[in-house]
């Protein structure tokens, strides 16, 4: 007597999801293995949100039926087009119905793939044999797909795929940006000139601004020193000034120099234990060598850039010394000396921020530790964790957009290369130099705040709003963590996220004890901490920096990506007549700011932090209400942040939760 099975497989939706291929079906029991089916062939293809269906028989029972086996095969004489299948469902000769999610890309060179009945599981609570198999051949199979890769060295290390056909099509997504207008900054490439007036410079900006206030706004301001301190709390990289209670050996300056500019009555020693005074110190550009654009030799500067934050609340900068070691041909620049030397100086700091602000704040924070996640992610922890399912929405465009850049941005011939002070050389030397100093306290907002003592600057929006946004994060993670760790042992127990931390510490952080990074996980805390860092890194921390690039760096004198001469060694040398001399030829600042206008435009099909896909972890119950109030906090913030920019000149509007994108995908 034969037993029977009703299988049926649905194919997903999507306009491009359907196959001619045919699949076959293999239920895999607790008490055996049911022979093959196919499906989707004849007169039942698998098109788009269709469902196949047929009887399966097979001699046994199979006891509870816990796998379900997956295997595409092309047809001879169709193109063998991937497949994308929604689930696969059984009804048991009992009656019993059960649905294996899928809601992946399959093609036909996967050979057999594995779907798990179970919604989602730790190691530690699979109780089955068969199960717990399923999960290592998994890994197992994936630690051969995806590999580490040493691009430079003292570099985290990245996916060794060079290109996104390597890449697997569960991977890989279509951007679906808004017309970016770039017709008026292409034409310049053979412009190998400087500029030759500021009337050229806002011919360009007229052209380019579009409805952009807040470019408007900088290019109006840029000179003032209060929104030149402003830059340093909410512009595109708040992450360079900390609060400086001594000064640094090696700025020479003094009370009497500065004096002038504290409140009256007061000194710089008053100003310093009062809390007042902050420090951006660009010494991790120290030795980093500079391109050559053009044929001609382009110059770095490492700046100290002293700041007051005076009794109305604004930053204002009190001295810039341009250079780290102090000297006679190393002059302290000062509010007091001529409007050209002290507008040069602030240029000065100004372009060093933006080799920081391009491959620290933004590309190494971001797009590398969500890659380095994301790699660990696939190769330790199974599609059934419950850890998989929360930060793979977050992390898994990171790899496509970081081969993209390196395939470009950062290959020869791209924007660094052709455009930027600091060449491909000096990527890989300040890429090196800034993971020596990368801790993990850093990397958490609240902590690295506190550090830095900025946490409670007057007019810190980037504070505010981030606190807000990491708060809940953290909720929500701390509520799906004790829903799946009833305690710190079965933390400890988990030998698979243990595994997964151990690999981000090993690869990505290169072993470095000194970086704080934890190495394994022995508290729910820590956990939760880390899993906030890495949400937070990948939506909310890349949108603040990412966004905001075109709006501070239009107007090219703001924020000039390369200095064609080298930093003034004295002063009253400079006049305005001579100042573009020191900025960007007309063709490398067009190629900056044609790469800012694409990196800039959210996408028209982006997903907002808070939304998730409708899959496995996220269907119903405790999950889903963890989410349902996540969603509502990050509503309630989107609204108290559009009131409070209502009533500012410049708004700060960079995380409001409606503006942040899930992930890293541009």
């Amino acid at each position: 007597i034969m037993v029977e099975y009703l299988v049926s497989v649905t194919t997903s939706t999507a306009p491009q999801a359907g196959s001619f291929s045919s699949v076959g079906v293999t239920l895999i029991g607790t008490e055996g293995v049911s022979p093959e089916v196919i499906l989707g062939s004849g007169d039942s293809p698998l098109t788009p949100g269709s469902t196949c269906a047929c009887i399966l028989k097979t001699e046994i029972l199979l006891g509870t039926v816990v796998l379900i086996q997956l295997r595409k095969q092309r047809v001879p004489n169709f193109p063998d087009l991937d497949w994308h299948c929604q689930e696969v469902c059984v009804e048991t000769p009992s009656g019993e119905k059960c649905c294996f999610p899928c809601n992946k890309w399959i093609q036909s060179t996967d050979g057999a793939i594995e779907l798990c009945s179970e919604l989602v599981s730790t190691l530690s609570s699979e109780t089955l044999p068969i199960l717990r198999d399923h999960r290592a051949r998994e890994l197992q199979a994936k630690q051969k797909i995806y590999r580490w890769r040493t691009l430079h060295e003292g570099v985290p290390r990245c996916i060794d795929m060079t290109s996104l056909e390597a890449l697997v099509p569960n991977l890989r997504y279509t951007r679906q940006s808004p017309s970016t207008n770039l017709h008026y900054l292409r034409g310049f490439a053979e412009r190998a000139e400087s500029w030759g007036s500021f009337q050229e410079l806002e011919r360009l900006f007229n052209l380019n601004h579009k409805d952009n206030t807040i470019a408007r706004y900088v290019k109006s301001h840029w000179q003032e020193d209060s929104f030149f301190g402003y830059q340093f709390i909410n512009g595109c990289n708040p992450f360079m000034i900390r609060q400086c209670r001594h000064l640094p050996p090696n700025l020479a300056v003094t009370n009497e120099m500065l004096c002038p500019f504290l409140p009256e009555g007061s000194s710089l020693e008053q100003e310093m234990e009062h809390g007042t005074v902050f420090l951006a110190d660009y010494e991790v550009l120290e030795g980093v060598p500079a391109n050559r654009l053009n044929g001609r030799q382009q110059y770095l500067a490492t700046p100290l850039c002293l700041l007051h934050c005076d009794q109305q609340g604004e930053l204002k900068p009190i001295a810039i010394q341009l250079q780290q070691h102090p000297g006679p041909q190393n002059p302290v620049f000062l509010p007091s000396d001529s409007a050209p030397d002290w507008l040069l100086a602030k240029a000065w700091v100004r372009s060093a921020d933006f080799h920081c602000h391009q491959l620290i704040s933004h590309f190494l924070r971001t797009h590398v530790v969500g890659e380095v996640c994301c790699i660990a992610t696939l190769r330790q922890l199974p599609e059934i964790h419950p850890l998989y399912q929360v930060l793979m929405p977050h992390v898994s465009t990171t790899l496509q957009i970081n081969i993209q850049a390196r395939a470009s941005l950062l290959a020869p011939g791209g924007v660094f290369d052709k455009s930027s002070a600091c060449g491909l050389e000096g990527v890989s030397a300040l890429l090196r130099r800034a993971t020596e100093r990368l801790c993990y306290s850093a990397l958490c907002l609240p902590e690295d705040l506190q550090e830095r003592g900025i946490d409670k600057l007057p007019h810190n929006y980037f504070a505010l709003d981030g606190l807000r946004v990491w708060g809940a994060i953290k909720r929500f993670v701390q509520g799906l963590v004790e829903l799946y760790y009833p305690s710190d042992a079965a933390v400890q127990q988990d030998s698979e996220l243990q595994n997964w931390i151990r690999e981000i510490f090993v690869e990505g952080f290169l072993g470095r004890a000194e970086s704080g990074l934890p190495q394994s996980f022995q508290e729910r805390e820590e956990l939760t901490q880390f899993l906030t860092m890495v949400i937070f890194s990948c939506s909310a921390l890349h949108a603040a920096v990412n966004f905001s690039q075109l709006d501070f760096d239009l107007w090219m004198p703001n924020c000039p990506a390369s200095m064609c001469r080298p930093p003034p060694s004295v002063k009253g040398a400079v006049t305005m007549d001579d100042f573009l001399s020191w900025l960007p030829d007309v063709n490398a600042t067009c190629s900056i700011l044609i790469t800012l206008s694409l990196l800039s435009q959210p996408a028209r099909d982006y997903i907002p932090l808070g939304e998730y896909p409708k899959e496995r972890l996220f269907r119903e119950g405790a999950p889903c209400r963890l989410m349902d109030a996540l969603r509502k906090e990050l509503q309630e913030l989107r609204q108290q942040i559009e009131e409070r920019n209502a009533s500012l000149e410049l708004p700060y509007p960079y995380l409001s939760p409606d503006r942040i994108e899930n992930s890293v995908a541009i």
